[in-house]
């Protein structure tokens, strides 16, 4: 059994590349991320906005004619493959412009390359021991739980933030019924004592 785990270890070979960041997007701002490509080389990006204002942001990509491959708004999540036409600079960029007064934080998986097979000998159809096949379905599974990762850690960011918002306004809410419950509290004792009052100014004057 070790040897085996030892041997997938060793067929497990990438030409893959990627950059996983989470970065913080400042309201009016705008951020770009850079990286140069070659010619028909696919590249994959996901991002998802975890925490500020509406979990939303606008962005888009560009390649190095200045041409806009991908262009949303206002999204709080998506997807977006492409095949590049030509070698040279693609950008990525993030914009906050819309907003005013709240702050973003994104994350963003951008990934290029094709991914060689894990056992070299797979280019074709051919027959695998079972051994071979054994690493294979082993690195499948590996991809599939590395990914459910990336998306449980992406949702308990997300919901974190949305129970600490949730928290505050509560918190803020709790604050003003307290201190309105003291004014009325107040205001009802003056009242009270006012009418007291009257009663024997009316009281003298009629003696």
């Amino acid at each position: 059994m070790v040897y085996l785990g030892l041997s997938c270890f060793l067929l497990h070979v990438f030409v893959v590349f990627g950059s996983e960041i989470t970065f913080e997007l400042p309201d009016n701002d705008k951020q770009c991320f850079y990286e140069e490509l070659e010619k028909d080389v696919k590249f994959d990006i996901d991002f998802q906005v975890i925490a500020g204002g509406n979990y939303d942001v606008d962005s888009f990509v560009t390649d190095p004619l200045n041409n806009v491959l991908y262009n949303e708004q206002k999204k709080q999540y998506d997807s977006f493959s492409h095949t590049t036409a030509m070698k040279g600079v693609y950008k990525v960029c993030f914009s906050n412009e819309f907003s005013t007064f709240s702050d973003k934080t994104v994350y963003l998986d951008f990934r290029h390359g094709d991914e060689e097979p894990i056992i070299q000998t797979m280019t074709g159809p051919v027959a695998l021991t079972q051994m071979e096949s054994s690493c294979v379905s082993i690195h499948e599974i590996l991809k599939a739980v590395a990914d459910s990762q990336t998306w449980y850690r992406l949702r308990e960011a997300h919901d974190r933030t949305r129970a600490e918002h949730l928290l505050e306004r509560v918190t803020y809410w709790s604050i003003g019924e307290t201190v309105l419950l003291f004014v009325i509290g107040i205001g009802q004792v003056m009242m009270l004592r006012s009418f007291f009052s009257e009663k024997k100014g009316s009281v003298a004057a009629t003696t």
